[in-house]
């Protein structure tokens, strides 16, 4: 297992610890959320605005399904937990770190809600998506790092930490520390 793989709420800081950590762990890097947006030619906003959540929630399984990635650090979408087979095809390939935030600090961070491309059934609050989702994040993590009201780098830190430590069941071979 040579991936590491980001999970989280929308706003738990996935896309920028995943450029971070890549850059720290001399690995590749790739965000499922552009890969769409790649493929499809289109903001993730506008294909679950034009088609609906549950089309967007099937090319979302599509695209991870078929990302065939070694040493890369993978920046997921906030709702591919929604997706069993897609979780077990990434949890196959290496670790799952879910970046908890609260609930108060998901808001905070989400200035943009309409048009970032968030998956929302219809009428969902966003507290019933976060209430919703926690459980699925716990379920596939095999790390789970609380990123609620840390500064960025002491949560990059404790990622780094987490996916060094000698003998974790999920993660070997990674430096510890930073590596500028």
């Amino acid at each position: 297992m040579n991936n590491i793989i980001l999970i989280g709420l929308p706003g738990a800081g996935k896309s920028t610890m995943g450029v971070i950590l890549a850059k720290t762990l001399g690995m590749k890097y790739t965000d499922t959320d552009i890969v769409i947006q790649e493929t499809t030619g289109r903001l993730l906003q506008e294909i679950i605005d034009t088609d609906g959540t549950d089309t967007f929630l099937e090319i979302e399984e599509r695209t991870i399904l078929a990302l065939d990635c070694h040493n890369t650090i993978i920046a997921t979408g906030g709702s591919a937990v929604f997706s069993r087979k897609a979780m077990e095809h990434l949890k196959s390939g290496g670790c799952i770190i879910y970046l908890k935030i609260s609930f108060d600090e998901m808001i905070e961070r989400l200035s943009n809600i309409r048009t970032r491309g968030i998956v929302l059934h219809n009428g969902e609050s966003l507290s019933e998506m976060y209430n919703e989702r926690i459980p699925l994040y716990e379920r596939y993590a095999d790390i789970a790092i609380d990123c609620s009201g840390n500064h960025f780098e002491a949560a990059v830190e404790n990622v780094l930490e987490a996916v060094s430590r000698p003998g974790h069941s999920c993660v070997t071979g990674f430096p510890a520390g930073n590596q500028d």
